[in-house]
């Protein structure tokens, strides 16, 4: 292995597609808006110019592969022809089967090993952030002055991303988050999102790669370049073992048993991106974080949906489908606008409907329940307004001051129901005392928190 094979390795790994042909396969690069030649023409020359001066030279030498491209708006395709055997019996002896999308499995387990050095290391790693590593301005966390690079990977393949992660911990490139493709992570609040199978991104601040990591395509380099510029100050990333956790409150989502989850994975729920980490035995893992996080595990895991929003016909038909939410009985009573912005100014946390302090319904998920069943239908996207839910709020009360929306309230701790004209909202009551009687490690791994579902006669515990 040396640092041109260990290029041409992450490249392939990153973007490489094989069919059948015994002659030809592709790398693709989803660079979307970033590389359109229409937003950005000189940006695309200068892709064209990496793909066929700096790319095309390395296959050629190596394998004797011949280098041409396709661009769309989506992505852009590197177009391999020749004699692919040796280029196969390379790939394969690390344990890489050349078929389909290599991304979707992302197989390096087998690689990283004969990565003997940090230089070689770092040559792999560009070949992957150039095929999947997105330096688009977008990719920032909160505001322009924390740039990122993303590594945008498909499947579900926990263990390799974890792999990857510390492949990059191995040369002092801290990465910042990983947003895993778990229902914790991309449907939190709602059990009842269906398209939450979005894939990973593993991020790393611009300023640790610009430090530790690497490009190859001078395309990247001028664009992560730039991206730094806009910060007002560098950054360094800290180590995860330091770095505070704040777990935030997430449902139970069904596709937690989904069976395309690794085995070590599926059946658990996670309270943070680095309580995955735990479950994977990930070295860097913040476990005294975690373990002090599950000390009041009843606060964060929700056996209900915190807030659904949906069309009033769907929500009435997850109620009558839902064995508990069906069997309880509800009492009709209008909710005021002006009475929940009152709670809210004096408490942002304050709970009502309650049977104690520590139990009830958010004022703040109502508030963001009431603003999407209020709200003009020129400014939904989805079911999620457009602006501020307070100002959505205030707006009405302003033309219409006794506004108020319709409620059913149940007799037990179940979801509230709200409804206005044809759209509908359940919010889910807190209730932490009951709720971490609900969970508990898994046999085999004290760091995957299992969910048993909620019944009936629980509720009815003194």
């Amino acid at each position: 292995m040396d640092t041109d094979k260990a290029y041409i390795f992450g490249l392939i790994i990153g973007g490489g597609k094989f069919g059948n042909a015994e002659d030809f396969f592709s790398i693709q690069l989803p660079f979307r808006q970033w590389g359109s030649y229409l937003k950005n023409p000189q940006r695309a020359a200068q892709i064209s110019d990496d793909i066929m001066r700096f790319v095309g030279p390395l296959l050629l030498s190596i394998y004797g592969l011949r280098v041409n491209f396709s661009a769309s708006d989506n992505h852009w395709t590197i177009i391999c022809e020749g004699d692919l055997t040796d280029l196969k019996a390379d790939l394969e002896s690390y344990g890489i089967n050349c078929e389909g999308e290599l991304r979707t499995e992302l197989p390096i387990t087998g690689i990283i090993p004969h990565l003997r050095d940090a230089n070689i290391k770092r040559r792999f790693i560009a070949g992957l952030a150039d095929s999947i590593g997105s330096t688009n301005p977008t990719q920032r966390r909160f505001s322009d002055d924390v740039q990122i690079l993303s590594f945008e990977l498909k499947g579900f393949n926990f263990e390799s991303v974890c792999a990857l992660c510390n492949l990059l911990y191995s040369v002092n490139c801290i990465p910042d988050q990983i947003l895993w493709n778990h229902p914790n992570f991309h449907a939190s609040n709602n059990p009842y999102y269906k398209s939450w199978a979005k894939g990973f991104k593993l991020r790393i601040q611009l300023d640790q790669y610009a430090e530790f990591g690497a490009f190859g395509f001078k395309t990247k380099v001028e664009s992560a370049n730039k991206n730094r510029a806009k910060q007002t100050q560098s950054h360094i990333t800290e180590v995860c073992e330091e770095r505070e956790i704040r777990p935030t409150i997430s449902t139970v989502h069904p596709a937690e048993n989904d069976s395309r989850l690794p085995e070590c994975i599926r059946g658990g729920h996670y309270i943070h991106f680095r309580h995955i980490c735990a479950a994977l035995g990930c070295p860097h893992a913040p476990y005294q974080q975690l373990n002090e996080a599950f000390s009041h595990i009843g606060e964060l895991i929700v056996p209900f949906p915190i807030l659904c929003k949906d069309s009033k016909e769907n929500i009435q038909k997850i109620i009558e489908n839902d064995a508990l939410m069906s069997s309880v009985n509800y009492e009709e009573k209008a909710l005021y606008l002006k009475d929940l912005v009152k709670d809210f100014k004096s408490n942002s946390t304050s709970l009502i409907l309650g049977i104690d302090d520590n139990t009830g319904y958010p004022v703040a998920d109502i508030l963001q329940a009431v603003a999407y069943l209020i709200v003009p239908s020129s400014k939904l996207k989805g079911t999620r307004p457009k602006g501020k839910f307070m100002d959505i709020i205030r707006s009405t009360l302003t033309i219409e001051p006794e506004a108020s929306v319709r409620c059913l309230v149940p007799n037990r701790l179940t979801p509230l129901v709200l409804y206005k004209d044809d759209r509908g909202a359940l919010i889910g009551p807190k209730n932490p005392h009951l709720y971490s009687k609900l969970i508990a490690p898994d046999i085999d791994n004290p760091y995957k928190l299992v969910v048993r579902p909620i019944i009936l006669s629980d509720l009815d515990e003194k």
